[in-house]
């Protein structure tokens, strides 16, 4: 032992790896020692310390570029400058719990886009009488909602609460899903759109669920990707909400154009 040890006699004491010890070198954080008359670099007391020193703070998260400027630091400032790199590991630590609750919340599905207050409402809608397919469509395009105006998200899913307990409006967002399988110069058409703006109009509280999710820039790009996001041109249900749109500007209702963009 006089003469030291060998490289891996001196990673295996340490707990590290040959390739670690020859980064730590690299890196400036372990001098390297001379090579003795056999032509072996012999690792000492003193280079062993200092290995054993680059390793734990390594091992407690700081990092390398930090490790240097530590050890050769004044001691009475060693401890802020720990208090400063575990306030790093902390914030890290926040971060990767925020992952890993994001990750539980795909596990589940939908909560991991939507909040549960929404998610319950979709979970609601089966139990009022809609069909799958309006239950999908109506995910995304609160998942697009939540995305392109966040503002107002949460006050649009309050008054969707309050509409899900109005039948009458059940019944005619029943009617509009069903309407998709209609022809697009169905009669019936016209007479839902009557029905639907007739409604909206006598009920200040449903029409928020129109008007509600008003971006504050690019308003119109924003409304029209949002409500007309999945709509096939020229079908029933793309004529039935053009039509309602537009009956309700007609009355005086704001809202955004394409044509305003």
């Amino acid at each position: 032992m006089r003469n030291g040890v060998t490289i891996g006699q001196a990673a295996a004491f340490v707990g590290v790896t040959v390739k670690t010890v020859r980064h730590y070198h690299k890196l400036g954080l372990v001098e390297e020692p001379e090579r003795d008359s056999s032509g072996y670099r012999r690792y000492g007391s003193a280079e062993l310390l200092r290995l054993v020193q680059v390793r734990t703070l390594a091992a407690a998260g700081v990092p390398l570029a930090e490790v240097g400027p530590l050890l050769e630091g004044d001691a009475a400032e060693f401890p802020a400058a720990l208090a400063g790199v575990e306030q790093q590991l902390t914030e890290r630590i926040d971060e990767l719990i925020t992952r890993r609750d994001t990750l539980r919340r795909l596990a589940d599905g939908d909560r991991a886009l939507l909040p549960d207050r929404a998610v319950a409402l979709l979970e609601r809608m089966p139990g009022l009488g809609f069909p799958a397919g309006e239950v999908a469509a109506t995910r995304e395009g609160w998942v697009l909602a939540k995305a392109l105006v966040p503002e107002g998200f949460d006050a649009y899913l309050a008054d969707v609460e309050q509409a899900l307990d109005d039948p009458e409006y059940v019944t005619l967002i029943q009617r509009g899903a069903e309407a998709a399988t209609w022809a697009p110069d169905d009669p019936r058409i016209d007479e839902l759109t009557t029905a639907v703006v007739d409604h909206y109009l006598a009920n200040p509280g449903r029409m928020k669920i129109v008007t509600g999710l008003q971006a504050r820039t690019e308003a119109a790009t924003r409304y029209e990707l949002i409500a007309h996001h999945g709509e096939e041109p020229g079908s029933a249900a793309s004529r039935l909400l053009s039509l309602v749109e537009t009956k309700l500007r007609a009355a005086g209702v704001a809202l955004p154009r394409p044509d305003a963009r």
